[in-house]
């Protein structure tokens, strides 16, 4: 069946996806939490279809040309987990004039001051999350500060929805151990619950408690005061995910097909149609985990690596550098050119993003299904 496709280009194990979601799914429900399913990494309608949980319908996107995408094939319940910017207010109040349902998020009182501005001009009035900071990794107030009470003040002054507070432990992509991600997603579940009690306590409804990545919702065992859970790279998995054993490497659902177009026999490696514009420069591997280069190669037929150990140690932009990752020169008679091998991505939203659809290989298909992704800001 990939005889036929373009080199390179975004394969997915239907099978392996499938159960990755269900995986998910089922965790989540034993712990009677819903799941809101962040879609940057998959960008498809036909896949996020799949991984909505039907208890709650909502969903995350990470650009307004998502939030139009998913709302224009029916799913209307979106939360834009990025701090908004001032500028695109004036953009968001169209969208939610046309009857979109989507959520904003801010963090630090000059943003909520912008938001009430504009609440004042346009008349729209916003739903906000107060992003919470649990690990000093990226944005949010200190559950404990004063600016969370400040900024929830200056929205209720304006009449906005205070719905609530959000956070994101990227710190568990940091961790070297099991035990590690679990601790953190203590500490993400009760950073978030404190700071929705503050708000609360100072008269704001405060009735959404969201939390979540891939690592920490795989490994938590509390979600209590958790009223939803993002998580989305886990509908395909990635090496940093395998790294941090949220996975197998043999779940991983995405790979890039490419064709080895050259030898390079006196180095004793390979030459392939997939550089970093197929694959991306994102090296980020987990902590403790094995240094795969820019992927790791399995034989064409399967999204499983071979006995030998290949990796893409070097990446032009149209050009791949395959070795061995034990340095032991590659046998080119047993990849000829015009061979086809797929390449397991370090981290798939990235790997995702340089392309404009994917394959999908479906069992019960003879012939691989074309998924378009959406695309932009």
């Amino acid at each position: 069946m990939l005889e036929s496709l373009p080199t390179p280009c975004l394969v997915i194990d239907g099978r392996k996806m499938q159960a990755n979601i269900a995986s998910m799914a089922t965790h989540l429900a034993q712990h009677n939490v819903a799941l809101r399913p962040h879609l940057k990494t998959c960008k498809n309608i036909e896949i996020a279809q799949t991984m909505i949980d039907p208890r709650s319908g909502g969903a995350t996107v990470s650009t307004l040309a998502e939030a139009d995408y998913f709302f224009d094939h029916g799913i209307n319940d979106l939360l834009y987990a990025v701090g908004v910017a001032p500028g695109k207010l004036a953009a968001v109040s169209e969208r939610m004039t046309r009857g979109m349902n989507l959520t904003l998020v801010l963090d630090h009182p000059q943003t909520a001051r912008a938001v009430a501005k504009a609440r004042a001009e346009s008349g729209c009035r916003y739903r906000v999350l107060l992003e919470i900071d649990c690990d000093g990794q990226r944005a949010g107030f200190k559950p404990e500060s004063a600016e969370l009470l400040e900024a929830a003040e200056i929205l209720a002054d304006a009449d906005c929805d205070v719905a609530g507070v959000m956070v994101h432990a990227g710190g568990s992509y940091l961790c070297r151990t099991t035990r590690c991600i679990q601790e953190m997603a203590i500490h993400e579940r009760t950073s978030a619950v404190l700071a929705a009690e503050r708000l609360r306590t100072a008269g704001h409804p405060a009735e959404v408690v969201s939390i979540g990545s891939t690592p920490t919702a795989t490994f938590g065992e509390n979600f209590e005061g958790v009223s939803e859970v993002r998580a989305g790279v886990h509908v395909f998995q990635d090496l940093v995910m395998a790294g941090l054993e949220v996975c197998r490497i043999d779940d991983i659902a995405l790979s890039v097909l490419t064709e080895v177009i050259g030898h390079r026999s006196s180095q004793g490696q390979l030459v392939v149609d997939a550089g970093w514009m197929a694959l991306s420069r994102d090296r980020g591997r987990a902590p403790s985990a094995p240094d795969r280069g820019y992927g790791l190669v399995c034989e064409p037929d399967s999204s499983a690596p071979g006995d030998d150990e290949l990796i893409v140690h070097g990446a032009n932009q149209e050009h791949g550098l395959i070795s061995h990752a034990s340095g032991k020169p590659i046998d080119p008679d047993r990849y000829p050119i015009g061979t086809r091998l797929r390449i397991l991505p370090n981290h798939a939203c990235a790997t995702a993003a340089q392309h404009p659809g994917y394959w999908l290989l479906d069992d019960e298909k003879t012939e691989p299904q074309w998924l378009a992704r959406c695309a932009g800001w």
